[in-house]
């Protein structure tokens, strides 16, 4: 097993950066599916709701156009006038229960990598976030979480919080955020690297306003100029996972995750995306093979949910980090990022009274 936490490691395997420090999983079919995030979600519930009105209009027009084209009666009998059917009402999905939380995680999981000795894949989650959606269904909160946040793990004590992933799977990444917040989480997502890939050239891109110019340091070391880039496939990738060129290190990080999670939100819910099925299967189709998701999670829920959020304007998409203490060291050596606990329960308190939008106002005043 590849070590990805040994003393004075930032995680994930790589070189030590210095300073800078539930639900049942099951892999989803092709109509269930939710994407890089919660993003690809919306666009598979819209996708299962624009397809249904695609289908009855498509039926009428079909109706329309056979009797149009059907034979003429005789000179001796007046035909009858052509009553065209109207289109059948599409009736919208059950509405969901809000508010909701929903946890997005990113794996490190790549294709060929050894299990772990607990039988679980060999991985830890290099993004983790919170999505709140409001009881009104007109705002969305998205919480990043540092991933070398040094946090009570339940049943395994004291570690980086990327390391519930890698413990216990899925359901105990959620029991731990759970803990860290003293909430519920309703849903659970994840996507690992190759998944992440496919799904950002299935969408065609996603355009970044890029504030400062860097090169990645991963892979094939990608650069990105200050201003808009184009994002898709491997370039996306190492944009999102660049932490070391940075002086503050993982902080931009995360700031450049949710850069780029606003602009593929911007995108999936536009018009052009949600009403061109070709674009919207092309997506679904590729997210089906990567995306895994809780067992409740399913199209209806899906379609429910894409449409109880049909009025969310991306102005009412708020993304911020969980404050922190800093940096520090654990016991063991390994460079982490300290809990800023009374951050957490503030944040807890603000999620159970479904008051986000307030807390998140304070932040920076």
């Amino acid at each position: 097993m590849k070590s990805r936490n040994s003393p004075g490691a930032g995680g994930n395997g790589d070189p030590a950066p210095g300073a800078n420090g539930g639900a049942k999983p099951k892999r989803t079919i092709r109509n269930v599916v939710l994407a890089g995030l919660l993003g690809v979600a919306l666009a598979a519930g819209g996708f299962l709701f624009s397809l249904a009105q695609i289908w009855n209009t498509q039926t009428a027009k079909t109706e329309i156009t056979a009797a149009a084209e059907s034979p003429t009666q005789t000179a001796t009998t007046k035909p009858s006038p052509t009553k065209k059917p109207a289109p059948k009402p599409v009736k919208p999905p059950p509405a969901p229960t809000l508010p909701m939380n929903i946890l997005l995680i990113g794996s490190d999981h790549r294709k060929g990598d050894a299990p772990a000795p607990n039988g679980l894949p060999n991985q830890r989650a290099d993004v983790l976030m919170l999505v709140h959606l409001s009881a009104d269904g007109k705002h969305a909160y998205g919480i990043s979480l540092m991933r070398d946040l040094w946090v009570p793990i339940p049943g395994y004590g004291e570690a980086k919080i990327n390391a519930s992933l890698e413990q216990g799977g899925m359901p105990l990444a959620v029991k731990t955020v759970e803990s860290l917040f003293g909430q519920k989480i309703q849903h659970a997502v994840m996507i690992d690297f190759e998944g992440f890939r496919g799904i950002t050239e299935a969408l065609g891109g996603v355009d970044v306003n890029n504030p400062e110019a860097f090169t990645s340091t991963h892979d094939t070391h990608q650069h990105f100029p200050a201003g808009v880039n184009r994002l898709k496939g491997q370039r996306a990738l190492e944009f999102v996972r660049e932490r070391y060129t940075f002086v503050d290190g993982d902080y931009r990080r995360v700031a450049n995750q949710q850069l780029f999670l606003r602009s593929t939100l911007a995108k999936l819910l536009s018009a052009r995306t949600l009403t061109n099925p070709v674009t919207l299967y092309k997506l679904v189709n590729t997210a089906s093979k990567y995306i895994t998701v809780d067992k409740g999670l399913n199209a209806t829920a899906l379609a429910s949910l894409v449409y109880s959020l049909r009025n969310v304007r991306m102005q009412d998409a708020v993304f911020f980090t969980l404050p922190t203490a800093g940096f520090g060291t654990s016991t063991d050596g390994q460079s982490i990022i300290l809990p800023d606990y009374g951050a957490a329960a503030a944040v807890g308190a603000a999620l159970g009274q479904d008051r986000l939008g307030q807390y998140a106002a304070t932040l920076g005043k």
